[in-house]
């Protein structure tokens, strides 16, 4: 059993709770077992008709197979779909007939994914595809090529050839579909830092939120915006130390912000040692590897609502050590800072990357039928 396997496991037995009845929606990893139509064989006949002496071969060709293919669709944001269906096999292509009559071609299957969705091979390490946009696709498992008919191997010295060719066989592979949300800002963070809560109170998102460790079990993506300009931001569950190892709910759920431009860190300035939670933090996206632990980084400390002026001074100072930069201050239940930290988050985003709300609006009313 590789790694991947055990992880899609994990994220099973993570969202499966009971009393979260909502969370079994969401699936990042899921297994597949394909396979392409088979082509359809010659056939070997001979035309038969009334004073027609030399009829001569008629067989036709066999009919392709169909191909299965990947496709990357809007409107998706999870791989549910396939916890209920794992095997997809396209049409065999019709064997050929007489009177010169090719076969039909194998239906195609489609497997339609979410923007963001990875193809990995069986090995559970080589990457096949990456389909970041609306309407990519990739014939992952291509039909079978039908066989020629006997009128194919006519030839001046064989009048009345007695063979065929069969159709090509079909291809059968396991692959794997990985999930990597696309967004633009991705929060981080120990649990119960308050990432929901600026999620909720920064964008129309409604993920929970509760005063106990691990209230986001999955991650949740909302759109913010700031400046006549719009962005997502992605919400992961919180880390602890040992993630990486497997504790908690692990790293699992890191690579729905390797595609983010930057990072938001958020730190709870209630814990009791922030700068230990940012050592915590910086030291589990090391060992996750990648480029996660090079992208840019934003740091906020959190909850000073709670605090005082003084000890808004002490915590920033302490944090801005560890963090060997700027440390800005915020509160998601205030809305205190927030203003700021966004402004700041936008600079970090590349223009083509974000959205401007003017130009969307027009965009949406053009659509819209004038009403009086």
């Amino acid at each position: 059993m590789g790694p991947l396997e055990n992880r899609a496991t994990v994220v099973y037995r993570a969202v499966k709770q009971p009393q979260k009845a909502k969370t079994m929606k969401f699936l990042d990893l899921a297994k597949v077992y394909i396979r392409s139509g088979a082509g359809g064989g010659g056939c070997i006949s001979f035309r038969r008709e009334k004073f027609m002496e030399y009829g001569g071969p008629d067989g036709g060709d066999g009919g392709r197979g169909g191909d299965v293919v990947v496709e990357a669709v809007e409107g998706l944001n999870t791989l549910i779909d396939f916890r209920y269906q794992q095997h997809f096999f396209a049409g065999n292509g019709q064997h050929g007939m007489g009177s010169q009559r090719t076969g039909k071609d194998g239906e195609s299957k489609v497997l339609r994914v979410p923007v963001g969705t990875e193809i990995i091979d069986e090995d559970e390490e080589t990457v096949i595809a990456d389909l970041t946009e609306v309407g990519q696709k990739i014939v992952i498992a291509k039909g079978g090529n039908g066989g020629w008919g006997n009128l194919r191997f006519k030839t001046a010295t064989n009048q009345a050839p007695r063979r065929s060719n069969p159709g090509q066989e079909a291809i059968e592979r396991t692959i794997w579909l990985r999930l990597k949300l696309i967004a633009d800002v991705g929060l981080l963070g120990m649990p119960n830092a308050g990432k929901s809560t600026f999620l909720a109170a920064t964008s129309n998102a409604r993920p929970k939120v509760a005063d106990y460790p691990f209230t986001t079990l999955i991650p949740n993506l909302g759109v913010v915006g700031v400046d006549d300009v719009e962005f997502v931001v992605a919400d992961i569950p919180g880390l602890i130390a040992g993630a990486s190892e497997g504790r908690g709910l692990g790293d699992m759920f890191l690579g729905h912000v390797e595609r983010c431009a930057v990072l938001l860190h958020l730190i709870d300035g209630t814990s009791g040692d922030p700068a230990g939670d940012l050592t915590t933090i910086i030291g589990e996206l090391e060992a996750y590897g990648g480029e996660l632990a090079e992208k840019p980084r934003i740091t906020v400390l959190n909850k000073i609502d709670t605090l005082d002026d003084e000890e808004r001074a002490f915590l920033r100072d302490e944090i801005a050590e560890v963090a060997n930069g700027p440390v800005m201050m915020m509160s998601g239940v205030s809305r205190e800072g927030i203003p700021d930290v966004l402004r700041a988050l936008r600079v970090e985003i590349d223009d083509n990357r974000l959205r401007h709300r003017k130009a969307a609006e027009e965009e949406q009313g053009e659509d819209t039928p004038w009403q009086p």
